[in-house]
């Protein structure tokens, strides 16, 4: 149901002639046949008339489509049918094309009709699904409607095609080239053919609560599926996922939301793109109309003539959910909720129902609001007639709580236009309905859309959103907080609120189950931590037709030498985009220093780029090492529990620190500080008060903080501001410590083993490590919240990054670029034979410098 399928769908709607038995509490139907016949109005008399058109027999009804779209569709509910020969009901009478499949038509018929006749609803139900069955056993694909004779069938299950208020049963076939639906109906068409090649997303869906949907994506972005299949056991959807996972080149595997997160926090993303793909992960789908996407209510200013997005009042709270944002109507519902006994439920209504989704979109999808409201539109006072009014009675009506769907920021207004001239009713002043009303700052349907979608992309709503996605799919969805955020349904609506196989009373279930498809289901958690904020400063335009844009800051052309050196923002950004064309340099003027792995620590000429001295400190290896402003004096730290500080002017050692009780492992120098890692489990940070005269008098080191770990810690790396430090331990733990009160605000057990390296970005805002475990992991340092994972095929030891692009040193010697947001690798560079143990780059990110396992250190040049 995208906003083109709309625009494609056939221009009518359902007149349904005939009363219902029921209210279609069911709100998908089972279509089993299909065929090809006429409806014969006064057989036998002058003025006899026949009008072409497919008979459809579904579960509970027949429907007869006329190929003239000029007439009504007909609906008739089998319980009111009387079956003959010619298939007869009350008032019409059906001839089909072919008369032999007559009997087998009327057969099926009798057995749908006498399930329609029990009492039970949940009598109803066993007896269908047991017809579908059987008519699904006695049934198999096809395959000659294989696209080649060459492909290889690997499988073959039942299952169903969900479409909005529609399943269709048959089988399906994945091959090696191509997954199949085979409809036992035929309709829409005999099969349903999907290119594996072609697919580009996967996801795993829970349909009516249960883990048995899946759904196949053949675009990056689209809103709408290629399609939908609902199983009828878990391990059959997770055998053909695994197929389609398998045999695709392209396929982009079903990702979880962090992989997300740092793309749109640092402006790669919109935040529609960003919400789209959120819904996603959390099973929504325009193919279920009880999880429909669901966006938020932005604007909260309808009646000023100019929209004004600089004003902070302009929009709603995102901060709290629909139905705490008007507090009179608030306490009403909390009071009823301390009073009301278990299970408590703040909200009768959902956010997002298939009656609120079809209240949008009735212009454009009418026949789906009749089959849903018995065969009539609702009360004209009650249709979506105004954007202003709808705000209004979500802000102060009893039981309206809704969000938004994804149209109202999407191109096509074709929703808010009565273009089909549909007969919508008269409101109680007289006036008919028409085209939605809309806010007097929009000059039309289009500038409305464009509007919403400015209001929605505007400074405000990104530095925001984060607290409505904490509402909706983060962890103020459940328990306590959801309380706390007056943000609370009734547990048939969550994921594990029940357990439909544990109910044995068949009418139970169907009951239940009727009431989650109807009422609205909450989407699938996706964060259990509050959600990063999004802060932007410098954010190009986005363009919602790819959800991966090019890098926020481009330069067409290379500067010269001369400005490159420049510190600016441009030329480093201008580096990181061209850090792929980093090519061995011999002649590159080196700093005056190398640590190679054991306790000798080596000075190098810049000019001659020989050794000048070469000085041993301990007989245990040295652990790093570090130049301190002013060129003059090297601190050195050491395995055997000392830090060691070498005068370059006078060519010796100049002072030692006893630091620790284990092994040094980490060391670094701001600001007059030293701090210092060790394996005893602890970060200990010192500052230094240097003597007089570096050649009489040794430095003063006074303890200021002592950061306890569990275990030894491995390496450590401080913000720009020196405020914030992040330690790895050889367990996996990634600590961040408020260096000011020396108390930790993180703990998190990212790797499975040691942490090699550790690094924040320029901005401070996100904490890149990597580990033994193969894995890069990113944090967002203000929530401690994983924003991105990316695994490797190898360790990688250590490496620079910009918060975007990394380059890394792997186990076997490679330098990698990596496409963070991406996951992948972009560039190999071949270095060393060894182990890549350290990397040095300058300020202007155009050269580096690394010390391999292999005794060799290597100078880089970037190569424009």
């Amino acid at each position: 149901m995208s906003s083109s399928k709309h625009r494609n769908a056939r221009k009518r709607f359902l007149f349904l002639i005939c009363r219902f038995s029921l209210l279609l509490l069911n709100l998908e139907e089972y279509y089993f046949e299909q065929h090809t016949a006429n409806h014969i109005i006064n057989k036998d008399c002058k003025d006899e008339r026949k009008f072409r058109g497919s008979l459809k027999i579904c579960s509970k009804s027949i429907i007869f489509e006329p190929d003239d779209n000029v007439q009504p569709i007909i609906k008739i509910p089998l319980r009111d049918c009387s079956i003959l020969f010619e298939i007869n009901s009350t008032e019409h009478l059906f001839q089909l094309d072919v008369a032999w499949k007559v009997g087998d038509v009327v057969q099926t018929l009798h057995q749908l009709y006498r399930a329609s006749c029990l009492d039970k609803m949940g009598d109803q139900a066993a007896m269908i699904t047991a017809i579908l069955q059987s008519r699904l056993a006695r049934t198999s694909f096809d395959k000659y409607r294989f696209q080649s004779i060459s492909e290889t069938l690997h499988m073959e299950c039942k299952a169903e095609m969900v479409t909005p208020l529609v399943t269709n049963p048959g089988h399906v076939c994945v091959s090696d080239a191509n997954l199949y639906f085979q409809p036992l109906n035929g309709y829409p068409k005999p099969v349903v053919q999907i290119t594996l090649q072609n697919v580009r997303r996967i996801y795993k869906r829970r349909h009516g609560l249960m883990p048995l949907g899946l759904e196949v994506f053949c675009t990056e972005n689209d809103l709408c599926s290629d399609i939908y299949l609902k199983f009828y056991s878990c391990q059959d959807r997770d055998e053909v996922y695994r197929l389609i996972a398998k045999y695709i080149e392209n396929h982009i595997a079903e990702h979880t939301a962090e992989s997300y997160v740092l793309q749109w926090q640092r402006g790669h993303i919109s935040n529609y793109q960003y919400l789209l793909h959120l819904n996603n992960l959390a099973d929504r789908s325009c193919n279920d109309l009880s999880q429909y996407p669901v966006f938020p209510w932005i604007i909260a200013d309808y009646s000023s003539s100019v929209l004004d997005l600089t004003k902070p009042e302009t929009f709603r709270d995102l901060s709290k959910p629909i139905g705490a944002l008007n507090k009179e109507r608030l306490d009403r519902l909390v009071k009823r909720y301390q009073e009301m006994p278990e299970p408590k439920f703040m909200y009768g209504s959902h956010y997002s129902s298939p009656g609120y989704v079809l209240f949008y979109l009735v212009r454009v999808a009418p026949e789906y609001m009749l089959c849903l409201q018995n065969g009539k539109f609702d009360h004209a006072d009650r249709m979506f007639n105004s954007i202003a009014e709808t705000w209004k009675n979500c802000l102060d009506g009893a039981t309206d709580f809704k969000e938004l769907i994804p149209e109202f920021y999407e191109n096509d207004s074709s929703f808010l236009v009565n273009s089909l001239k549909l007969d919508l009713g008269k409101r109680q002043g007289g006036k008919m309905v028409e085209d939605v009303e809309l806010p007097p700052w929009a000059s039309g349907p289009d500038d409305f859309l464009q509007k919403c979608q400015e209001a929605l992309e505007s400074p405000y709503v990104s530095e925001h959103l984060h607290e409505w996605i904490d509402i909706i799919f983060g962890y103020k969805q459940k328990g306590s907080e959801a309380v706390a955020a007056h943000n609370v349904f009734h547990p048939l609506t969550y994921e594990g609120g029940v357990d439909l196989n544990s109910i044995m009373d068949p009418n139970e279930k169907v009951a239940l189950l009727t009431q989650i498809l109807e009422f609205g289901q909450t989407p699938k958690q996706l964060f259990t931590t509050p959600h990063p904020q999004r802060k932007i400063q410098k954010l190009k335009s986005l363009s919602r037709t790819s959800s991966h844009s090019t890098s926020i800051a481009e330069s067409p052309v290379s500067p010269n030498e001369e400005s490159f050196e420049d510190l600016t923002e441009e030329s480093i950004t201008l580096a990181w985009n061209n850090i792929a064309k980093l090519k061995l340099d011999t002649q590159f003027k080196i700093l005056p220093l190398n640590w190679e792995g054991d306790s000798t620590l080596k000075m190098f000429s810049r000019d001659s780029k020989t050794i000048q001295r070469s000085v041993s400190f301990s007989n245990m290896a040295l652990s790093s090492c570090l130049i301190l402003p002013g060129d003059t004096t090297v601190i050195s730290s050491s395995w055997d529990n000392h830090i060691y500080f070498y005068s370059i002017a006078f060519g010796r050692q100049q002072d030692v620190l006893l630091g620790h009780d284990d092994a040094v492992s980490k060391i670094c120098w701001r600001d007059g500080r030293l701090f210092s890692a060790s394996w005893d489990s602890t970060v200990k940070v010192w500052h230094c008060v240097p003597g007089e005269t570096l050649s009489n008098k040794k430095h003063h080191f006074e303890l200021l903080a002592h950061l306890e770990h569990d275990v030894s810690v491995n390496t450590m790396d401080l913000n720009a501001a020196n405020t914030i430090l992040a330690s790895g331990t050889k367990e996996g733990t990634i600590s961040v410590w408020d260096v000011t009160t020396a108390t930790v605000l993180h703990q998190l057990p990212h790797h499975s083993g040691t942490v090699f390296h550790a690094a924040f970005s320029p901005d401070s805002r996100h904490l890149l490590s990597t580990g033994e475990d193969c894995c890069f992991k990113v944090i967002d340092v203000q929530t401690g919240m994983l924003v991105s994972s990316v695994t490797t095929e190898e360790p990688q030891r250590c490496f620079k990054w910009d918060g975007n692009t990394i380059l890394s040193g792997s186990q076997s010697g490679e330098l990698l670029v990596w496409d963070l947001l991406g996951g992948k690798v972009t560039e190999r560079i071949k270095g060393h034979t060894g182990a890549v143990m350290s990397m040095w780059m300058n300020e202007q990110c155009n050269s580096v410098i690394t010390g391999g396992e292999d005794k060799q250190i290597m100078f880089w040049k970037l190569q424009y």
